[in-house]
């Protein structure tokens, strides 16, 4: 029986084209900054998002810690969304690590605006913590993979410049979002002063993320990814997948949220799960199972075939990627369709 594994984006393999890249890969010591593929990768980068430089890290989490670290600061406030990535699943590396504190706000949709962070803002009083910065998700994975629209990304970036704030955009997804929102990723990152986006989860990658912004701010930030143990040799071995991901893995993401769609309108037909399909929004689903234990169902359809996760007691979560077909989404979508559960 074949099994389909939507626990997560982040289950992909490589692709033999992109183990050959990785195989050719020239490669350097990149602590020396002289690994060409490593190089090569953070120019494409920064060029994909319009900023001035980048930084080839570990993994997304090691991406947004470092921002807050070099822009929030010990003992002041970000202001994030309540059920946002940092706070939730990043083991409370902005305070353990960065000392930061998070001040979390509670969205529709995990989607921030202007309105909500006005009155968040701590007034200018010496025994007051000074607020520094504003996280953004986008697209926000806890939410259901929700997008933000471009007017309010910018209405934000205007809100911080007033403000004297920092933006930083988790992007960890943010090829997703570009391309449900319509708005190009430079636009997109043109609203935050640093962007990070992830290769290991729809773009298909083993490994890596990268991290965006200005020049002087990257330089400073390869300083904390050594203090935090991320510098690496020869690491052009795992950028060449980068590279061969953003070469070849972004417009596909498309198929992804097509094939949520099917996967979604088919769970929407049973007794057992409740969502609105229209509420699926890229490639992330999550429904709720009334009356039944999440991980029983989670039980139920790893015996039909299908590998999921439980995101809560009622709330169950599906990923689709690139190891996901259309033929694949339209079975799982049959699948789902004849389960019966008692």
């Amino acid at each position: 029986m074949k099994t389909y594994d939507l626990r997560s984006d982040t289950v992909t393999l490589p692709s033999p084209a992109m183990r050959k890249a990785m195989h050719d890969a020239e490669v350097g010591d990149d602590v020396y900054a002289d690994d060409p593929t490593v190089n090569r990768l953070q120019e494409m980068a920064a060029d994909i998002t319009g900023t001035a430089a980048a930084l080839f890290v570990s993994s997304g989490s090691m991406g947004n810690l470092i921002p807050v670290y070099l822009n929030c600061g010990r003992g002041n406030e970000l202001l994030i969304d309540s059920r946002g990535h940092i706070v939730q699943h990043e083991l409370a590396s902005c305070t353990a690590i960065a000392g930061a504190m998070p001040v979390t706000i509670p969205t529709e949709k995990g989607i921030l605006d202007v309105s909500l962070l006005e009155g968040r803002i701590q007034p200018d009083i010496y025994y007051c913590q000074h607020t520094r910065m504003v996280e953004l998700e986008n697209t926000h994975n806890a939410a259901g993979g929700t997008f933000y629209p471009l007017a309010v990304l910018r209405g934000i970036a205007a809100f911080a410049r007033r403000r004297k704030l920092t933006v930083h955009l988790d992007g960890a997804r943010l090829f997703n979002a570009s391309i449900a929102s319509g708005a190009s990723v430079k636009d997109i990152s043109a609203c935050a002063d640093t962007v990070t986006f992830c290769l290991s989860k729809g773009l298909g990658c083993p490994v890596g993320a990268m991290l965006c912004g200005r020049r002087d701010f990257i330089a400073e930030a390869r300083r904390v990814r050594k203090m935090l143990g991320g510098g690496m040799r020869q690491a052009g071995i795992i950028a060449a997948a980068g590279v061969y991901a953003l070469q070849h893995n972004v417009q596909r993401l498309a198929e992804d949220h097509e094939n949520a769609r099917v996967i979604a309108a088919a769970l929407a037909g049973t007794s057992w799960a409740a969502l609105d399909p229209k509420d699926v929004a890229t490639n992330i689903i999550y429904f709720d199972t009334p009356g039944r234990d999440a991980e029983d169902v989670v039980k139920a359809l790893e015996r039909a075939g299908i590998r999921c996760g439980a995101s809560g007691l009622h709330t169950i979560r599906f990923v689709t990627h690139l190891d996901v077909s259309r033929k694949d989404a339209k079975q799982v979508a049959a699948i789902v369709g004849k389960l019966k559960l008692s």
